[in-house]
């Protein structure tokens, strides 16, 4: 299973948002990342009745003082994460506002189930709740995968296509070889693509539960957020112009399944396959950035990029010690963070970072973002 993107007119990401464990928008993850701040808080028992009693959640994250009173009495958490992230993009700058919205407008959200929460709630309810009606109709949009990206779309006036991908913590590569694909078709003018994920009391089980200490080692503080790029065709000719603020070029995304276990292998075939068909050479790259998944896994996704990146003594940049293990949303923080380091290091423009993902259930994939460098 594969992807591959080697293209002439390559697309590129002109602004990121993202709302993380650092806090709303995207200064405040630009700070966090800077500084190096650990987000990890203690959780009030009474309100999340979690597996743990730590976590790296979105601060004072309340969807009523965020997006107001009107329209959030049925929104569930995830829903509104990916609301608000959208909402920060959109107002960081005037011309996001005028290129992301309308009908050439599309949307690319990544997910591991959507609301796990809101999907354990409604069915709960429909063994518990009182006859004749049982649940409330109005929280059934919640229990769905692609509630987020939908009511993203009707609350910004995103009326391109809107997409919902499933793939634990590869979903963010995933989004952006789905968006690329948008693009290179025709299908959109431009694309709105991230991936979000919710900290509750189901997820906080559901983790514990899943967590193979024998395997994986000590687990993951559990944090959530969303992190979302605006990706567009580069202007006419392939050049850059003053109304297109190029961050980086997106080279190429490769995905692949690990079989029985076999990251490393699998790994280094969607690596081989990037650098070739993107041209670029290991001495280019600048910068890594893995998703530092646990264990053995962890262990063979490290073999393989120093393999890939063998003669290159690239900057290795991490994250998850800092806003914990925020699943479908962490290939898209890693790419966000990737995109704050570069931003102050003159010697990141023009050259190439790397970056990659595991899932515990098989998915592997890489990304290659040839970067602008400060502006």
């Amino acid at each position: 299973m594969s992807g591959g993107t080697a293209l002439v007119n390559r697309p590129v990401i002109t602004a990121w948002s993202a709302v993380s464990p650092f806090g709303i928008g995207r200064a405040a993850f630009t700070e966090g990342i800077r500084e190096r701040r650990p987000a990890a808080a203690g959780l009030d028992d009474e309100q999340w009745q979690a597996a743990g009693d730590r976590a790296c959640l979105v601060p004072d994250f309340d969807l009523r003082t965020v997006l107001g009173k009107k329209g959030v009495r049925s929104m569930d958490r995830v829903t509104g994460l990916a609301v608000t992230t959208v909402a920060r993009l959109l107002d960081d700058a005037p011309r996001n506002r005028w290129v992301a919205t309308g009908e050439d407008a599309a949307l690319v959200l990544g997910t591991t189930t959507g609301s796990v929460q809101s999907q354990m709630d409604f069915t709960r309810d429909s063994l518990t709740g009182e006859k004749p009606y049982l649940v409330d109709p109005a929280r059934f949009p919640n229990a769905v995968m692609n509630c987020a990206a939908g009511q993203s779309a009707i609350w910004h006036q995103l009326k391109g296509p809107n997409t919902t991908i499933a793939g634990g913590h590869a979903a963010g590569l995933y989004a952006l070889n789905y968006a690329r694909r948008l693009l290179t078709f025709g299908r959109a003018r431009t694309v709105l693509c991230g991936a979000v994920e919710e900290f509750s009391h189901a997820r906080s089980w559901l983790e514990r539960h899943a967590h193979r200490p024998d395997t994986e080692g000590p687990a993951q503080l559990p944090g959530e957020g969303c992190g979302l790029l605006l990706v567009e065709q580069r202007g006419p000719g392939g050049r850059d112009d003053a109304e297109q603020p190029v961050l980086a070029e997106i080279l190429a995304v490769e995905m692949g399944i690990a079989l029985d276990g076999g990251v490393r292998p699998a790994l280094a075939a969607c690596l081989r396959r990037a650098l070739n068909r993107a041209g670029v050479r290991p001495e280019e790259i600048w910068a890594v950035s893995t998703s530092e998944a646990p264990g053995p896994s962890g262990e063979q996704e490290r073999a393989a990029v120093a393999e890939a990146a063998e003669g290159a003594d690239p900057a290795h940049l991490t994250q998850a010690a800092l806003i914990g293990d925020t699943g479908a949303a962490a290939a898209a923080f890693q790419i966000a963070a990737v995109l704050v380091h570069a931003e102050t290091t003159p010697e990141a423009a023009g050259r190439v970072a790397l970056v990659t993902s595991v899932d515990r259930d098989g998915a592997v994939g890489c990304a290659l973002l040839r970067l602008a460098g400060p502006r």
